[in-house]
Parts: C-alpha cells; structure tokens; sequence
C-alpha cells in the first residue's frame, strides 16, 4: 500500500494560525510597512525594501509544519533537513519536537511506518523519496511550486534528450533534488554551473572541444554519473535554482545560447538549445525591491538579515557590492555594539566582526531588506536595536 502524502495541508490552518502570528509576525513591522516603508527614530532613518521577508512557499511551508504537529502529537515528526534557510525558524521547530535527519545519519534507516516526514521547501532527491516511500512512513510534502516548476522543465528537457544546464550551487538541497528529476527522467544527464566563470568554461568546451578529463576533474561533483562533455553539450537546456541572482541567470542562458550559435549556427539553434526562465517570483520581487532601495534613496549603509546559508539572501547583498557598504547578518545579536557588527561579507563563506561599521554623528540613513526565510519580528528586533545603536541614551 503506498505511504500517505499531503500535499495541501492538513485542513488545520486555522488552529495554527495564532502560533504563527505569535512566533513569526510583527505589528511594529506592519506600521513600518504603513508609514511607506519607513521608519525614523532620532538621527537614523531606516527604508525598508518594498519587497522582504517571507515569501509563499516559505510561509507554507512552515505552516504545514506546525499543521502536521498538531495532527499528530503522539507520533514522532521527522525533517529531512533544514525546512527553510533560518536558524531561528528551524530551531522553533526543534523545540517542538520535531527532528532532523540530518542531525543523525543513520535516522532515515529508523523510520517507520508510525512515523511523519516532512519533506522542506526545496524538495528532496528522488533516491531519498524512493527510500521514504519504502519505509511506508506518512510524507508532508512542503515543496514549493516554484521548485516543482524548474523540475518539471528540466525532466523535459531529459525526455527530449537535452543535458540540464542548472544555475545553481551543486551542494544546494533544492539543487541536489533538481538534479535528481534530471537524471531520473530517461536517460537525462546534467551540469551545474555555479558563475559566469563555470559556465564561460562550459561555453568555450562547447565551442572548441578541449581535454575532456580536465573538464570532468573541474567539474566532478557538478555533472551527472557518466557524463562526458563531448557528447553531453551538444543540446543543451536552462534552468536553475529559483533562488540565483536573476540576472546572472539570465546572462548564463545568453552565454551558453551564444555558445550553441556559434558552434552549431543559427539555423540549428531550436534543435540544440532550450532555455526557460525559472527564477521564482519571489526571489525576483526581492531583488527588484533592492534595486529600487539603492536607486532611490541616499544610504549610508545596508543591513541584509537572512540566514548565512540562505541563497537568496546572499544574493541581496550582493547586488550592493560596489555601490556601498552592506553587511548580512544572520540575527539581529550580530548587531554587537556601535563599534562592531558580525555579518558575513558576499564574497565570502565565513562570519567576520567588523569595527567602526556604524557611522557616529549626523543623520543615518540605512537600508534594511531580509530573505525570503526570514521572519518579520526579526526584522522588527533589528530596527529596535539599530535604533538604540544609533541614539545611545
């Protein structure tokens, strides 16, 4: 008998409701968000982005979550991993008794069929579904329809034996799982490419051949099993993961159509190359909020709340790399003191504490835009604290 899945929630929204609203929603947020998104308190203004915070595949997520606790308080709840890129999110759902595959390697052997496993917002690889389904344990399936709409092209692009060319981190869960719909899907094959740089790479082999061993040591832990350049870049196909910058993206599909072009000519292009646009609407509407944050006002710096491991919120800060200081901090703790801040710098995979951060006298103004994962009454911590910072008593 196949496990039982649910996919629509558990028709317990509204006895979740005010958990939620308890453990993520601010008022205070909702008034900045009313006074045009700003909010002045003494020498410091802070402009909120337009877009921020929780996007709708998160937020259903978290609530299917709470939803399947309260279903089943007397059976053990198990997640596959981190629901969402938030420290403060996933350890809310520790203190409720759920608990994480990846806290113990070898839990997924225990799991029962009396068991519930929650499957986060960013998929699961077809082989770890494979082996849940074996289990006959009961599935919460959080993915989120933008995740579902990258794995339906890319299984697309496999049955038309296109090679998947993802935009992505090949490290990333949602990129593992799409990954997996690449392979699974026929006899797919894929490549993940991480920058401009790895694909330039991809692009030139495209064009001129090359030494194919050393394309496959570069990209070793980026390709599908058997994967061979020479026979795997002939047709080609876009995706991503949804949470990339936008328009790196974009520029990637245009490098490698360019690539296809010049290789194959133009007239052979529809039967060599395919590109679908899979950026999630969320993760676009955030970036185009930060644009329109640097552009249209005078800042003096940029506070990005997120979790260190969040894609998405990586990508916010990177876009004002260049134009002015920007610091993304995973909580609003990492608001030391007026002298020092720990953040993690773009470019970088660690957490730095950085002096002299917060400018000391005259008016201040400071950007403020969190990920997609991060809830509302951090954001309300970071202005409270911000503001203290700025106006000492």
């Amino acid at each position: 008998m196949p496990p039982l899945v649910f996919r629509k929630g558990l028709d317990l929204k509204h006895e979740v409701a005010h958990l939620l609203a308890e453990s993520y929603h601010s008022d205070f947020v909702a008034a900045v968000r009313a006074q045009d998104h700003q909010h002045a308190s003494g020498r410091l203004t802070v402009h909120l982005a337009r877009e921020f915070g929780f996007c709708y595949g998160v937020d259903r997520a978290i609530d299917y979550a709470y939803q399947t606790c309260r279903r089943f308080p007397d059976r053990r709840v198990f997640l596959t991993g981190e629901i969402i890129h938030n420290p403060h999110v996933n350890r809310q759902l520790r203190d409720k008794g759920v608990r994480f595959l990846t806290d113990v390697e070898e839990q997924a052997t225990e799991i029962s069929e009396q068991d519930i496993v929650i499957l986060p917002a960013f998929g699961v690889p077809i082989d770890l579904l494979t082996q849940l389904e074996s289990r006959g344990c009961t599935l919460v399936d959080t993915t989120c329809g933008s995740v579902l709409n990258v794995w339906k092209n890319v299984r697309r692009y496999a049955r038309d034996g296109f090679t998947s060319i993802i935009h992505g981190k090949f490290w990333h869960e949602e990129t593992r799982a799409t990954a997996s719909q690449a392979l699974h899907a026929g006899d797919g094959r894929y490549l993940v490419v991480l920058d401009r740089e790895q694909a330039g790479i991809a692009c030139d082999y495209i064009r001129q051949g090359g030494a194919a061993d050393a394309f496959l040591q570069r990209f070793s832990q980026a390709a599908s099993p058997n994967f061979h350049p020479d026979r795997d870049l002939q047709r080609v196909g876009c995706a991503n993961q949804t949470t990339m910058l936008s328009s790196e993206s974009l520029e990637i599909g245009e490098m490698f159509r360019a690539a296809m072009t010049d290789r194959y000519g133009v007239a052979d292009l529809p039967q060599r190359f395919r590109t679908f646009d899979t950026i999630c609407s969320a993760t676009q509407d955030r970036q185009d909020a930060m644009t329109v944050l640097l552009d249209e006002h005078p800042l003096d710096l940029v506070l990005v709340l997120g979790g260190y491991n969040s894609s998405n919120t990586k990508n916010l800060a990177r876009m004002c790399v260049g134009r002015l200081p920007v610091f993304h901090i995973a909580s609003p703790d990492c608001l030391i003191s007026d002298s020092e801040i720990a953040h993690r710098p773009p470019e970088s995979d660690g957490e730095v504490v950085t002096t002299g951060w917060l400018p000391k006298a005259g008016p201040l103004a400071v950007g403020l835009t969190s990920g997609a994962s991060t809830p509302d009454n951090l954001v309300a911590d970071v202005i409270h604290r911000l503001s203290a910072l700025a106006n000492p008593i």
